[in-house]
């Protein structure tokens, strides 16, 4: 292998193979990931795991280094142990003991706070060090697996020690951010202000997980390498979309994080606008990551609230109930005031303002102890006239609909009519499916492994810029003042789909929410 020309990816290539070929994969090049957050579970159950499959799978070079900040008093020796029990617990590809040494020849550790200058001072001279020594050539990603209100700290003390320098030929620097991106769009626009004051926008990494979903990058395909669906995808043969993700757990011991933010805020504003983008979004000029996110942009300016707004809404929060056979708690048993207005489940109805989409509304939702855990976009056809059948051939039958799952049954189903075999004419509904599992031998990487990956290669398709999280405020923000004004949010029972408000406000127009 040779290091890549240019400083742009830095990634590694097989001097043999096409640059153009996209079926072969990329290898990172030479470069050093800092993960500030080390301790949190989102390092231990996601991105250390992510790191450990990469190096598995050969996508990372013999010189990375992994460097965790953390006010644990460890060693650099403790914290790779500490990585190694997180990958043996939860890696994909398998422990391999060979791979792992390799990969723990790089582990460092710096013991400090966020706001300790002697810490980033020692920060700083890890990595320097590792630059000479592993050959990272000063190329440096943060992440800041940490609270936002923990952002300006880490932030000026990267600025302070020259660390966010600005990207040259010879090396990059890169920051890499979790969610939430803000609370409202105000707070947004300060956030994104903060983080392009120490690093310019091209060096801005967000993450979103799910758009590292393979089912979600196959929506691309779906739409555009085939001629079947893309002649379909308008509002003359659909009538309405809807996006689900549900989950069939509560928050338990997370009560104290989440209230305040609530369903809307945790997965709407992000995961299912994002989807919602990528299912109406014209074709792309090409691929490149800005050609997408042009068009992502096209779409967000272009969709707005179904008015009025109290009834194009619903929200509520979950009570006791049955998940399968087992009894659960209701919210207010996990440590949540009566008074909280923090909604669990939440649904809202939007139009997309394109001629395309005209008069085709758009239904998302998700919620928390639900009937079952499943993400799903669910584009639901206008019925056919039926002109040669009576009412009683076609009792059975109800719309043809393209779903995708998102998770955790990975695929496409497509819903028609088709006869039953008898002698007489009546025709029912019948599923035609596409599962991953099956179709292919080889496993979908984890999202974390591949927006990591596409981090140290510079490859920044999968991630919402600025004025995407701007634009996803902008239509979230209203329907969070409508709410404000409406009290505690409906007790809908544990293990159902939510509470009566999310049914009537579909029902309103005679439409009604699919059950998974």
């Amino acid at each position: 292998m040779a290091p890549a020309a240019g400083s742009g990816e830095r990634g590694w290539t097989n001097p043999l193979r096409d640059p153009n070929d996209r079926r072969l994969p990329r290898i990172a090049g030479p470069s050093a990931l800092v993960i500030f957050g080390v301790t949190g579970d989102l390092s231990r159950r996601k991105l250390m795991p992510a790191v450990y499959d990469l190096a598995n799978r050969g996508l990372l070079p013999p010189s990375f280094a992994l460097v965790g900040f953390a006010r644990r008093e460890w060693s650099d020796r403790d914290f790779a142990d500490t990585v190694k029990e997180a990958v043996k617990e939860h890696s994909r590809t398998g422990f391999d003991e060979e791979r792992w040494e390799r990969l723990a020849e790089g582990i460092r550790f710096i013991e400090g706070s966020f706001d300790d200058d002697d810490a980033f001072d020692r920060l700083t001279s890890t990595l320097g060090e590792l630059d000479r020594e592993r050959g990272t050539d000063g190329n440096h990603a943060f992440y800041l697996a940490i609270p936002p209100n923990s952002f300006p700290t880490v932030l000026s003390q990267l600025k302070r020690t020259g660390l966010a320098g600005s990207p040259t030929d010879e090396s990059w620097q890169r920051v890499v951010i979790e969610k939430p991106f803000g609370h409202d769009l105000e707070s947004a626009k300060e956030l994104n202000a903060l983080v392009n004051s120490v690093f310019s926008e091209e060096s801005v990494f967000r993450i979103d997980h799910y758009l590292g979903k393979e089912t979600v990058q196959n929506i691309l395909a779906l739409r555009f390498a085939n001629q079947l669906f893309e002649p379909l995808w308008s509002s003359h043969y659909i009538d309405h979309v809807q996006i689900t993700m549900a989950e069939d757990i509560g928050l338990g011991g997370r009560a104290g994080y989440y209230d305040g933010i609530g369903a809307a805020r945790d997965v709407i504003q992000n995961h299912l606008l994002q989807l919602l983008a990528l299912i109406a979004m014209e074709e792309p000029i090409s691929f490149s990551p800005r050609e997408l996110q042009v068009e992502k942009i096209k779409v967000l300016m272009s969709t707005r609230n179904l008015l009025p707004i109290e009834e194009n809404s619903a929200r509520g929060r979950y009570g006791p109930g049955w998940q399968g056979s087992e009894p659960v708690p209701g919210l207010l048993d996990e440590g949540f005031s009566p008074d909280s207005t923090t909604e669990t489940y939440a649904a809202i109805g939007l139009e997309v303002d394109t001629r395309r989409w005209a008069g085709v509304p758009f239904y998302l939702r998700t919620g928390k102890r639900l009937g079952r855990r499943v993400t799903e976009i669910a584009l639901i056809f206008k019925r056919a006239p039926h002109l040669p059948f009576d009412d009683s051939m076609t009792a059975e039958l109800g719309q043809n609909a393209l779903v995708i799952r998102v998770q955790p049954d990975e695929g496409v189903t497509l819903r028609f009519g088709s006869k039953v075999p008898s002698t007489g004419m009546e025709v029912r509904d019948v599923n035609m499916d596409f599962s991953y599992g099956e179709a292919f031998t080889v496993s979908s990487p984890e999202a974390y492994e591949r927006l990591l990956l596409d981090v140290l290669l510079d490859e920044p398709s999968l991630f919402p810029v600025n004025e995407e999280v701007e634009l996803s405020w902008q239509i979230l923000d209203p329907v969070l003042a409508q709410w404000a004004t409406e009290g505690v949010p409906e007790t809908y029972e544990a293990g159902t789909w939510g509470p009566t408000g999310g049914d009537r406000m579909i029902e309103r127009t005679g439409r009604t929410w699919r059950r998974p």
